[in-house]
C-alpha cells in the first residue's frame, strides 16, 4: 500500500482521515494552522503564552472530538472562528483591576482612520469619565494620580500627606467602583475591536 503524502491532501480529506483516528492527518492540520492561529490569538491577547495555551487546548479538543466534527466550510475559517471565541472567553475571565486602566487606555486610542473605531473609543472614554465623576473628590484624585500621572503609591502618599496604606485603600475602592460599573462596557468594546480586526 503506497504511503500517503499528507501535505498534498486537501483540508476536507484530512478531516475525513482525522475522523478515522489518523494521527498523521492531525499532525498535518497542526502543521498547517497552529503557527498562524497562535499569531492571531497573540495579537488579540497581547500575550504569547496565553495564545499558545489557547491553541494547545483547541487542538486537544479537536482531537478529542474528531469523530463528531462538522466542518461545512474551509477548515481554516472554522479554526479561526473557534480561536476568536476562545480569545473572547479568555478576556472575560482575565479582566483584573490592573487590566482595566490599560484596556481603557488602549481602547481610547485611535488605531487608524476607521471612523467607526474612533467613535467607539470616544464613546467608551466618555463613559469611563462619567463613572469617574461618581467618585468622591479624594478617590478621583488618587485614581488620576495613579493612572493618569503614573505616580507610585509612595509618591501619592507624600503628595497628599497621607499614609501609603490609605492610598492603597482609596485606590482599591476607586478601582472597585470602576470595575463594577464599567466592566461590561470594557468587555463589550474590546470584543467589538476583536471582530473589527
Amino acid at each position: 500500500m503506497p504511503m500517503t503524502n499528507y501535505q498534498s491532501l486537501h483540508d476536507l480529506q484530512l478531516i475525513d482521515l482525522l475522523k478515522e483516528d489518523d494521527e498523521a492527518a492531525f499532525t498535518e492540520i497542526y502543521s498547517r494552522y497552529a503557527e498562524n492561529l497562535t499569531g492571531f490569538a497573540s495579537t488579540k491577547l497581547y500575550s504569547l503564552a496565553d495564545a499558545r495555551d489557547i491553541i494547545h487546548d483547541l487542538f486537544v479538543t479537536l482531537w478529542e472530538e474528531r469523530r463528531t466534527l462538522m466542518v461545512h466550510r474551509k477548515l481554516e475559517s472554522y479554526l479561526f472562528t473557534l480561536v476568536r471565541y476562545r480569545v473572547i472567553d479568555k478576556i472575560r475571565k482575565n479582566i483584573t483591576k490592573e487590566g482595566y486602566a490599560g484596556m481603557t487606555s488602549m481602547l481610547s486610542q485611535s488605531y487608524g482612520p476607521e471612523v467607526e473605531e474612533q467613535i467607539t473609543a470616544k464613546e467608551l472614554q466618555q463613559k469611563v469619565n462619567s463613572k469617574l465623576e461618581e467618585l468622591s473628590p479624594r478617590l478621583k484624585e488618587v485614581y488620576k494620580l495613579s493612572r493618569e500621572q503614573h505616580l507610585s503609591i509612595k509618591e501619592i502618599a507624600v503628595k497628599l500627606e497621607v499614609s501609603e496604606q490609605t492610598v492603597k485603600n482609596q485606590l482599591t475602592v476607586a478601582l472597585g467602583h470602576l470595575r463594577q460599573s464599567i466592566g461590561q462596557i470594557l468587555v463589550g468594546s474590546f470584543i467589538l475591536r476583536l471582530w473589527l480586526f
